[in-house]
């Protein structure tokens, strides 16, 4: 559940250069899952748009990179994401699997976080769920932050993209 102390509020500074990075579509990193899905009836749009760290960020990503430092974390990676509409991703739970890589963090995936930061106000069809816990409503800047294993799952299924900072780091 979202609760006062796994949710940020940043006041809103950043603009729009989110809408126009270069975003890239990658299949879901887990096959298990998207069969499981598959067999559950979901059509098979599972993953939005991506613009990681591999190319270039906005030029105020270095704000929310420091925040969260502030905080402890460590080797702070960011993703913008772009989810179109008819993107369903079902319940999950993230597997981090380069990132775990990356830091050498085998046998403390435990220590992992996420953030996702809403770029933009909530819009009809817009929505996030963590733990069970259905979240809308969102005003720009609302920041959930939650631990690795936690289940979640999201869907576009509203007229317009739903863009957010996925921000993952460790303690």
């Amino acid at each position: 559940m979202a609760t006062p102390d796994n949710i940020v509020n940043f006041d809103y500074f950043w603009d729009n250069q989110y809408k126009h990075l270069d975003y890239q579509t990658e299949e879901f990193n887990n096959p298990r899952d998207v069969e499981v899905w598959l067999a559950q009836g979901y059509p098979g749009k599972f993953t939005g748009a991506m613009c990681d760290m591999r190319r270039p960020q906005p030029s105020w990503n270095q704000k929310f990179i420091d925040y969260f430092a502030a905080l402890g974390w460590q080797d702070i990676g960011t993703s913008y994401y772009r989810m179109d509409t008819g993107t369903v991703l079902p319940v999950h739970r993230d597997l981090y699997k380069k990132y775990v890589e990356l830091f050498d963090l085998q046998g403390r995936e435990y220590t992992i976080r996420r953030a996702i930061v809403f770029l933009e106000d909530w819009a009809s069809g817009h929505y996030l769920e963590l733990k069970g816990v259905p979240i809308t409503g969102w005003r720009r800047g609302f920041t959930v932050i939650w631990a690795y294993d936690e289940p979640h799952m999201a869907a576009n299924i509203g007229i317009t993209p739903r863009y957010t900072l996925q921000i993952t780091g460790h303690l």
